[in-house]
């Protein structure tokens, strides 16, 4: 792998500890200059297939219909050229090793289609002010971050822990909903369906009218309602989660028809199988990573381009899931690929903890913080899993949410493939505040499937 650059910060980090504080006002000057307002190099790569940021895509697009489905604006693009297990090593430096490890397990039917870039990525302004007021104000004491809101925290990322940070707290959107299928992949090559649910989302950090003073009250950045329809066994089940800032006090309930009651979970944190995938994917392996930071240490490793999903809006045009899904990992003629320069981070199990993952890497992109790839590696030392999340161009947010996600286990040959919007008449419809007593138990209960 190559690496572009690797900051004297984060090395100075790594060598003395994590003495993690906010960048001056002069280094955050620099985001509004030759930085985006969310800190990625504005200017393009020195051939140009990487294009400089010009303020992302925030005009609508055609097809797109109003908490409904989604358009593509680059539907009439035709990918530039196609990665196979024939000519993978040609591009070898701008791949993941899971990637080059699906070219190789699958050579009949996996590619890469990469397609023309575009730097999309945008916020409404009250984000892009809130992520300039981050940059001189928020710290990490520890692994919980301080004094972030509303924005990205670490604009001008220092470590791994921050760049991860960025991608736990990125802007998705204030209130949404999302009607999904997920399916687990079987080694012999079926889809089998786990999930059929509606799920309901917040983000209390992303609240317009807040402040980082209300905000640490509670410190609760993420909640979501998920409720299944099917398939037939897990219809009525339901889960409700609340994450925070500090993930010893995150929490969440089920409530299970067999039972008829609502129970709290006791773990809802790392390698725990979720009920919201039935099992099949960890807690945080969620949208590639939905963890707690004190599992690990976190380690930057500099910047590098590369091939990543990217506007994926191409995804969402099928109407049915069987068009999405191949026999052993998603259908590759709905993907879009696209060349990005993407933050590497490392993840070493940490003394004293335990893991079935000991060692990660994340690829996460400079211009969302999104962490769009990820690797693990299993306590033998062999890559066990690749996982992948595409995001989308959403105007009317404006920005780029993560729309499917899921992951691959290049041992066993199984996977996941969650949030398929595809067979759904709505895809990612953005809601009015919900009230916080839809994300309580109680609530659970009132709906609870008798």
């Amino acid at each position: 792998m190559t690496i572009l650059r690797i900051p004297l910060a984060a090395l100075m980090a790594v060598a003395f500890g994590s003495a993690l504080a906010a960048v001056s006002a002069d280094e955050a000057a620099r985001l509004k200059s030759e930085l985006t307002p969310f800190g990625a190099e504005k200017a393009g790569n020195k051939d140009g297939s990487i294009p400089a940021w010009t303020g992302g895509h925030t005009t609508p697009t055609a097809g797109d219909k109003p908490a409904g489905r989604r358009g593509d604006p680059f539907k009439d693009e035709k990918p530039l050229f196609s990665i196979s297990a024939k000519n993978a090593e040609q591009y070898a430096d701008r791949l993941s090793d899971g990637q080059k490890a699906m070219l190789k397990k699958y050579p009949d039917s996996y590619r890469i289609d990469v397609y023309k870039s575009h730097r999309t990525a945008t916020a409404p302004q009250w984000v892009v002010d809130n992520t300039f007021k981050n940059a001189t104000r928020a710290k990490l004491n520890g692994d919980v971050v301080e004094g972030a809101y509303g924005g990205i925290p670490f604009p001008i990322a220092k470590t791994g822990a921050e760049v991860m940070w960025n991608h736990m707290l990125r802007w998705r959107g204030t209130s949404w909903e999302f009607n999904i299928n997920q399916y687990q992949l079987t080694a012999d090559g079926k889809a089998v369906l786990t999930t059929d649910g509606r799920a309901d989302q917040q983000m209390p950090y992303y609240f317009p009218d807040g402040s980082p003073e209300q905000f640490a009250k509670g410190n609760e950045y993420w909640m979501i309602r998920l409720v299944n329809a099917g398939p037939p066994i897990r219809a009525g089940e339901a889960i409700v989660g609340r994450v925070n800032i500090d993930g010893s006090k995150d929490q969440a309930w089920v409530y299970l028809t067999g039972q008829r009651r609502v129970r709290k979970l006791p773990n809802p944190c790392c390698d725990t199988p979720t009920p919201s995938a039935a099992g099949v994917m960890a807690f945080d392996e969620i949208e590639v990573w939905t963890g707690r930071l004190d599992r690990f240490d976190w380690k930057l490793m500099g910047k590098q381009e590369m091939f990543i999903p990217y506007n994926a809006n191409r995804f969402l045009q099928p109407k049915t899931d069987a068009e999405v899904i191949g026999k052993n990992h998603f259908n590759p003629d709905h993907m879009r690929w696209e060349l990005h320069r993407v933050w590497v981070v490392e993840a070493t199990l940490r003394a004293g903890q335990r893991h079935q993952a000991p060692k990660s890497r994340y690829y996460c992109d400079e211009d969302t913080w999104i962490c769009v790839l990820g690797d693990r590696w299993d306590a033998n030392g062999q890559l066990w899993k690749t996982l992948w999340a595409q995001t989308f161009v959403a105007p009317d947010l404006p920005g780029n949410p993560i729309g499917s996600f899921g992951f691959n286990d290049l041992l066993s040959g199984q996977g996941f493939m969650g949030n398929l919007y595809n067979a759904k008449a709505s895809q990612y419809p953005l809601k009015p505040r919900f009230p916080d007593s839809v994300f309580t138990p109680d609530a659970l209960a009132g709906e609870g499937v008798r």
